[in-house]
């Protein structure tokens, strides 16, 4: 197969070349094409080179939020003392891939690849991220649970760029949860993923709570239902069943060659439970 590359010297110049309607495919790390690649499987086009453009470069700071250029990897997020108050970016970048992957791969890339089974976009989701999407039309910002329009389908124009993801600061009070299950503790795509955030006063009350998955639907499911049947309530042995058994209306697992359908629910419905009955 032929494959074409585009090095854009800027922004700029990266995105009149998506504006000019010639199809192309955004390259980052590259660790999600390169699978691709060896099988055979992505068709012939021409790549548009990201890794000199020094906008995209990684860029963690924080003033009202925290922020991630669009180049940052995961094993940047895992050295950089900014991400402290955003414990569960750091536990998905130890569980993506080995050291080598962590250092190649980022975090846009994972929301621009749309898989249902991404280690990182739960996380990023239960923190309420923000995409900023650049075309030289202007720029605008989406929020990643509105994202997913259905498998391997996004809001983004072919005209637009992911140049960087948005979370603003979480509030005091909430306390955060992230629990992968894989074939192995590390390196092995998830069969179910919950990462969560909730925030419960002193009475016991479900202020509020977030509540993602992975490879349960044909998108990263924010689970909005059994958030809301939750929420506002006494968090009880009761209402944490009621959770377990609510969150099943909300997945549509598969059978595949990692798991079945059958295992991924009730799996799914155990780390509900084991989510829910940490902050009884």
């Amino acid at each position: 197969m032929n494959f074409d590359v585009i090095d854009p010297r800027s922004l700029d110049d990266a995105l009149g070349a998506l504006a000019s309607g010639e199809m192309l495919v955004p390259l980052a790390g590259g660790t999600d094409l390169m699978v691709y690649i060896e099988a055979g499987t992505q068709p012939p086009c021409t790549f548009l080179n990201l890794q000199g453009l020094i906008r995209l470069k990684p860029a963690l700071s924080i003033k009202d939020g925290l922020t991630l250029g669009a180049l940052t990897t995961y094993r940047d997020v895992r050295r950089s003392n900014v991400c402290v108050q955003f414990p569960m970016l750091r536990s998905a970048a130890r569980e993506i891939g080995a050291l080598a992957i962590q250092s190649r791969g980022t975090w846009a890339g994972n929301i621009a690849n749309a898989s249902p089974a991404a280690d990182g976009v739960p996380a990023l989701m239960a923190y309420d991220a923000e995409i900023e999407l650049s075309s030289r039309k202007g720029v605008r910002r989406v929020p990643l649970s509105h994202f997913y329009r259905g498998y391997k389908q996004m809001d983004r124009r072919d005209d637009e760029l992911i140049t960087a993801i948005h979370m603003p600061l979480p509030p005091a009070g909430w306390t955060d949860y992230y629990r992968k299950v894989g074939t192995r503790r590390f390196q092995a795509i998830s069969k179910t993923l919950l990462a969560g955030r909730i925030c419960v006063d002193a009475n016991r009350i479900v202020q509020d709570v977030r509540m993602v998955f992975a490879s349960v639907a044909p998108v990263t499911l924010r689970a909005l239902h059994t958030e809301n049947l939750i929420r506002g309530r006494h968090l009880t042995p009761d209402l944490i069943e009621e959770a377990a058994a609510a969150i099943q209306d909300e997945i549509h697992p598969i059978d595949d060659i990692r798991s079945t359908e059958n295992y991924r629910r009730r799996v799914t419905s155990n780390l509900v439970r084991d989510f829910l009955s940490r902050h009884r």
